[in-house]
This record gives structure tokens, C-alpha cells and sequence, in this order.
């Protein structure tokens, strides 16, 4: 090798554009395989691994850390009260994703919540201090300034569940409209014709396209779509009760409810029987998540499963890739990746 080290391409050092060509892959394939991620096959992990040897390429995620002091951690924010965290099991399932993807990789994860205004605040100063390299953002509502201030201060970032169609941070999601859709024509081929809805709160965008996922199913199949059998609930257990009674007495004849989550169907379920109507006899009803509720309820709950804990790993991967990314901030925002993931009703009892 030359005594002045390695060169690339271009003349100078080796860049990680090179090495990805040298191996045949992608850059964000390189930045997994150079950060430990371990969802790459060992054959392109060997692959990747001689282009830089052959290169001598040295990632300048190295030269960054001594020059911006890296952390090696990353935080998981949840903008939500610690109650809802422990009670509602998409939160654990994230979080079971996340820890396993973040396992092989030698970075620390915090997990943080930032339920009001005060945390939110004291939050900010933290980020600002870059203690962190990099936040995994869970459960975010539109209106939510965390985003804005993260690309503000120029911390990588990826968020689960988008705020709108247009998302501007790297995104993971699932197919809340299939998922919703999919539901609806499930209760609808069990001959059920007065189907209810409870909402998420709607300022989630995840809940949006739940909602519209039932309108379409309707339309679709040539009903009306009744306000009245529309009740807004906010993903808890008591909410979900109390649309459940608002629902009952705006529309007596229901005949199938589809919960835009589990809990909210664990929810309206205690109102349908103390009201003694039978499921599915003669109230169907199917949620979303498929979480360990539906499994365990009476009966069994119907429900539509998301990948939550492939999403949670799904979320490392971008971020790894996000941090790795050694291109100016404004530069990486033009290739934000929004993924979208498949959803699957599970079929139980209760429908």
C-alpha cells in the first residue's frame, strides 16, 4: 500500500459511494453493515466487508465522533403519559423491536416521556445539548412540535406512525387504511349491516386512515355511511366505553363494531355486555393491533395485526442509516424513506 494510505476514485480518501459500488449494494446497505445492524444477509455483510478492506476505506462516522463528541445513544421519545405507555401493548411491542435491532449494535437507548408542556421543555434543552445521536419519535400527533425541532437541531430522527401524507422525517408504518378497509368487508361478509366505528384520537394520522379505511369499505360496498355509527374514542380502555355507550344510544340496532384498537375494543365489549347484548350473536367486533388483549379476551378478539415489533426494528435500521449518513443535514432530507407495512386480520370468536 502506498505510504500515503489509500485513495478513492475521485483521488482522495475513499468514499462510502465507492465501497458501495465496489460491493455491488446500496449506500444505506453499507452504513447497516458498517453500524452492526444485523438485518443483512452474511453474504453481503462479507461483500461489503472486503470493498472496504480492498479500499481501506475508514467510515467517517469515526472522524464525526471525536469531532462532534458522540454519544453512542439513541432516546425513544413517547409524547404520552407513562399510563398510557404501560397499558397499552403497541408500546412494548415497539419497544421489544427496537431493543432487539439495538442489541447487536454498541448503542445505548433511552426512553423518554414527554407527555406536557414541561417535559416537552425541559425535553428541548436536552436535545440541544446533542446528549443523544439520534431519537426514535412513537405515537406523535400533528400538531406536535418534537419533529420541528429535531430537524431544527439537525438530530437524526425517524418516526413511527406519520403525521400526515406529507412527512418530512424517515417514517415507519403500517397499513392503517388496508388494515381498517380489510376489517369492515370481514364484517360485512359475515352479513352485518349496521357497523359502528370507534375512532383513535384524530389528530393521529394513523387513525385518520383507520376511519377512512372504514368509510371506503362501506362505500365500496354500496352502503351509506351513517355519522351516527361514527364515535370518537382516544385508544383507552375508557374511551372506548364511552363511545361504546354514545354508540348504543344513538344507534340501538349495531350490529358489528369495528375498535380502532384493542383496548378500545376491550373497552366497548364491557358496555355491549352490561347492556346484554352477546358477541359476536348479536354484536360482531373487531379491533387493531392484535395484541395480547385480543387473545385473551371473551371471546377471543378479531383484529387487525400490525408488524409492531418489525416496525420498532424496521426503525433502528433507518436511524442507524440516518447517523451513518456523513452528507449535509439538508442534503439527507431530500431522501427521507417513508415505509409503510403490511397489516393482516386475524380472525377469532368475537366476529
Amino acid at each position: 500500500m502506498p505510504a500515503h494510505g489509500p485513495r478513492g476514485r475521485s483521488g482522495g480518501r475513499p468514499t462510502l459511494e465507492e465501497v458501495a459500488a465496489r460491493a455491488g449494494v446500496g449506500r444505506g446497505t453499507v452504513s447497516r453493515v458498517i453500524n452492526g445492524s444485523p438485518r443483512v444477509s452474511e453474504a453481503t455483510r462479507t461483500a461489503v466487508e472486503a470493498a472496504v478492506a480492498e479500499l481501506g476505506y475508514v467510515p467517517n462516522t469515526a472522524a464525526r465522533a471525536l469531532a462532534a463528541n458522540r454519544t453512542d445513544a439513541i432516546a425513544l421519545v413517547v409524547p404520552e403519559p407513562e399510563t398510557r405507555f404501560f397499558a397499552e401493548p403497541y408500546f412494548s411491542d415497539v419497544l421489544r423491536g427496537v431493543g432487539a435491532e439495538l442489541g447487536e449494535t454498541e448503542m445505548q437507548l433511552l426512553l423518554i416521556f414527554a407527555g406536557n408542556d414541561r417535559r416537552r421543555q425541559r425535553l428541548a434543552q436536552y436535545l440541544a445539548a446533542h446528549r443523544v445521536d439520534g431519537v426514535l419519535l412513537v405515537s406523535v400527533h400533528a400538531d406536535d412540535p418534537l419533529p420541528d425541532l429535531l430537524a431544527q437541531l439537525e438530530i437524526p430522527a425517524v418516526i413511527s406512525g406519520r403525521r400526515s401524507a406529507d412527512e418530512a422525517l424517515p417514517s415507519v408504518d403500517s397499513d392503517n387504511f388496508a388494515g381498517a378497509r380489510s376489517a369492515v368487508e370481514h364484517l360485512l361478509a359475515r352479513g352485518r349491516t349496521r357497523i359502528a366505528t370507534i375512532t383513535g384520537r384524530l389528530d393521529v394520522y394513523g387513525a385518520q386512515r383507520r376511519l377512512d379505511g372504514y368509510r371506503a369499505a362501506l362505500s365500496d360496498a354500496g352502503l351509506p355511511v351513517d355519522e351516527r355509527l361514527i364515535a370518537p374514542g382516544d385508544f383507552t380502555e375508557e374511551g372506548g366505553r364511552r363511545a361504546m355507550t354514545e354508540l348504543l344510544a344513538a344507534s340501538p340496532d349495531v350490529d358489528a363494531v369495528f375498535a380502532g384498537s384493542d383496548v378500545m375494543a376491550a373497552g366497548a365489549r364491557q358496555v355491549l355486555r352490561e347492556a346484554g347484548r352477546r358477541i359476536p350473536d348479536d354484536v360482531a367486533l373487531v379491533g387493531f393491533d392484535d395484541s395480547a388483549i385480543a387473545r385473551h379476551m371473551d371471546p377471543p378478539l378479531t383484529s387487525v395485526r400490525q408488524p409492531i415489533e418489525e416496525m420498532g426494528r424496521a426503525m433502528i435500521d433507518l436511524l442507524l442509516a440516518e447517523i451513518a449518513d456523513d452528507r449535509p443535514f439538508s442534503a439527507r432530507r431530500l431522501e427521507h424513506r417513508q415505509l409503510v407495512l403490511p397489516t393482516e386480520l386475524v380472525e377469532r370468536a368475537s366476529s
